[in-house]
């Protein structure tokens, strides 16, 4: 009874939204190599579920989603979530020095920075989270009713809820979240998950 036990390994997922193609692959590769060889991917798709990222990502605005190959406590949902974090600002940088070229002779680091900034304020948003057999769960800076605080000014939720054989969405699951397109690729994580918890048994 007073036993406690500790929690299994989980599936880490990233969701990407990027800019466009060249935002999109910049940061697949970043997320492979800042958290781990990535195993599997899903389609780009176009995201046009909601205008809320339209003035950071423009109106052409592309959705992928990869998974991690190797299996993480998911107590360090917080931390990865810090890493994407600093992620997005350093794609940031990077794809704008890509878009505007060499700074003229006569800006400065600083002011450069800003400009950079104000063209593409955040051309890539990442997403993490995780999934285990029975939830997917979400990475979030932002409190609400339905999250829970998780350590270092990080928040989580469920998202999704998985029961006899399908994804189940919530009241405050995401539009996005709740396409069948999605789910399929969910499926394909868990059950890769699945396998990889019956190796390490």
């Amino acid at each position: 009874m007073w036993e406690l036990k500790e929690p299994k390994p989980v599936k880490l997922i990233v969701g990407i939204l990027a800019a466009n193609e060249d935002a999109l692959g910049a940061a697949a590769e970043a997320v492979g190599k800042e958290t781990g060889k990535i195993d599997l991917k899903s389609e780009v798709w176009p995201f046009t579920q909601t205008d809320y990222y339209e003035n950071e990502l423009g109106t052409n605005a592309l959705r992928q989603f990869v998974s991690i190959e190797k299996l993480i406590d998911p107590g360090k949902l917080s931390e990865i979530k810090h890493k994407t974090n600093k992620m997005e600002q350093e794609l940031a940088e990077e794809i704008g020095r890509a878009k505007l070229g060499k700074p003229p002779a006569e800006l400065g680091a600083n002011q450069y920075g800003k400009i950079i900034i104000k063209q593409l304020p955040r051309p890539v948003n990442l997403d993490p989270g995780f999934i285990e057999p029975s939830k997917l769960i979400l990475a979030s800076t932002k409190n609400f009713s339905h999250r829970i605080y998780i350590g270092n000014k990080m928040y989580a939720e469920v998202t999704l809820m998985y029961e006899k054989g399908n994804w189940r969405h919530l009241e405050w699951t995401f539009p996005d979240y709740r396409q069948q397109k999605y789910h399929e690729f969910f499926n394909k994580v868990r059950s890769r998950l699945m396998e990889q918890l019956k190796k390490e048994r």
